[in-house]
């Protein structure tokens, strides 16, 4: 079998490159090692979290929020299998859909292993041990990435007492107490879920702050509205040991500064210490490509230090998300293509998908203070928009951040209800080099959430109206 493309893994960044290759007329095969196509992402990560984490706020809406709103229930049971149903569901109704994409666009599919012999072969081991290799002009490897752990603390995952994301995603039963290392983005989605359904929930972070590389103003207030919730942070605090003990499993920390370690018990202990690439059992360095702190090392045409393989997503620099994984193989494939594939990685939002949500893109106040870049500041919050009073969603706000001298928006930061929706128009904004005055001037609907993010572009120029 020969190709102009074969792409090892089908995640986001995988798949999208496969059929917009096959879209642009490169005959294309796609390597999996799992029985389903869809990566992290679709079986175990991003649909499955956002799967019970939008079941669990419908359930938490039902015992707290919606008698104000004149809807009695009474008091709502949890029912966890039909929770997790809904889940798996969910994650089957999406990797069937990527199957089904695949073959459409005439994409050859094998499962198993693959390892790259060398430039141009690709050996597939099927779990029935079948070996084959397969010709190709060119080579994408996307194969993602895998959990992390803490520098130095040795952790035995069970995925039921001490587990990682994957572990949090299928438990049985919704724990008692759950203490999460790792205040970023998956340690909070997930420790959120397990809030609203009775978990006490404790988050353990080495940092002083919560939402590394997020601005800081909206880290600060979101760890408030956590802590109303009642998630309870212990910041500046290094993970020693992480064991089991009587009643589920133990965490070992003490301060980073320096002090006694102190020890907690919960009955579910979630390691959320972040990802790191997966590149084990590809033949990388046998065949010459060359890695850097784990990650491929590739030029800006996404080409390796070896001609004709390529890679994209979580094993390459920038930040490991599913939606930059996939502008990736778009471009890639463009470029294979003798098209003008491009990626801006200057505009690539990124959102924490709790109860309120956090959204952001561009750059954070912080960064642009170390660059010495002069900037303007508007802000807007919600609690003076009339469409989140309606909806008794009124915690957070809108910040826009543009350039002193030439009002270009570098940044926008919200957190809110479904600003995880809403931040796209600052990025469609960024991405054409638009300014606040820009977006001050669109007409935004009313009444709307939306319109906190007009209101914050005209406080650039101090010129918000319903503040």
């Amino acid at each position: 079998m020969s190709y102009d493309l074969i792409v090892i893994g089908t995640g986001p960044g995988g798949y999208v490159c496969a059929i917009r290759a096959a879209q642009l007329g490169l005959k294309t095969a796609v390597v999996e090692k799992r029985k389903t196509h869809g990566g992290t992402c679709l079986n175990v990560g991003c649909i499955p979290s956002k799967a019970l984490l939008h079941a669990s706020e419908m359930f938490e809406q039902a015992g707290h929020d919606l008698p104000a709103l004149g809807v009695k229930v009474g008091k709502p049971q949890l029912d966890l299998p039909a929770m997790m149903k809904h889940k798996d569901d969910t994650v089957a109704a999406n990797v069937t859909g990527v199957g089904f994409l695949l073959k459409k666009n005439k994409i050859d599919a094998f499962h198993g292993v693959g390892f790259i012999e060398a430039p141009g072969k690709v050996r597939v081991t099927g779990e029935d041990g079948k070996v084959q290799t397969l010709d190709t002009k060119a080579i994408v490897i996307a194969t993602g990435s895998d959990v992390a752990t803490p520098p130095g603390v040795p952790v035995a995952f069970d995925e039921k007492t001490i587990v990682s994301s994957t572990g949090a995603i299928a438990l049985e039963k919704a724990p008692a107490t759950m203490v999460v290392i790792g205040a970023g983005v998956i340690g909070l989605e997930l420790g959120s879920v397990w809030r609203r359904v009775g978990a006490q929930v404790t988050v353990v972070e080495y940092l002083d702050r919560i939402l590394p590389g997020m601005d800081g103003e909206v880290a600060k207030q979101f760890q408030r509205l956590m802590e109303k919730q009642g998630v309870k942070f212990l910041l500046s605090s290094k993970v020693t040991k992480v064991e089991k003990a009587k009643g589920g499993a133990s965490v070992t920390f003490e301060p980073v500064a320096g002090g006694e370690p102190t020890t907690l018990t919960a009955e579910v202990v979630l390691v959320a210490t972040g990802r790191r690439p997966y590149t084990d059992g590809l033949g990388l360095e046998q065949a010459g490509v060359a890695l850097d702190r784990g990650r491929v090392v590739i030029d800006n045409h996404f080409q390796t230090s070896v001609p004709g393989i390529f890679a994209i997503g979580d094993v390459v620099r920038g930040p490991m998300l599913a939606h930059k994984a996939e502008d990736e193989g778009v471009a890639v494939a463009e470029l294979l293509a003798g098209k003008a594939g491009h990626v801006n990685y200057d505009v690539i939002p990124g959102v924490v998908y709790t109860m309120p949500e956090v959204a952001s893109v561009g750059k954070t106040e912080e960064e642009l203070k170390a660059e010495g870049v002069a900037y303007a500041v508007g802000k807007f919050p919600f609690t003076a928009n009339g469409r989140a009073r309606a909806m008794r969603q009124s915690d957070g706000f809108v910040k826009v951040l543009a350039d002193a001298n030439t009002d270009r928006v570098l940044g926008v930061h919200m957190i809110g209800a479904g600003v995880g929706e809403m931040i796209h128009e600052a990025a469609v904004l960024m991405e054409f080099g638009g300014s606040s005055e820009d977006l001050a001037r669109t007409c935004h609907a009313h009444p709307t959430m939306s319109e906190a993010v007009k209101e914050a572009a005209m406080g650039v120029e101090k010129r918000s109206i319903h503040i």
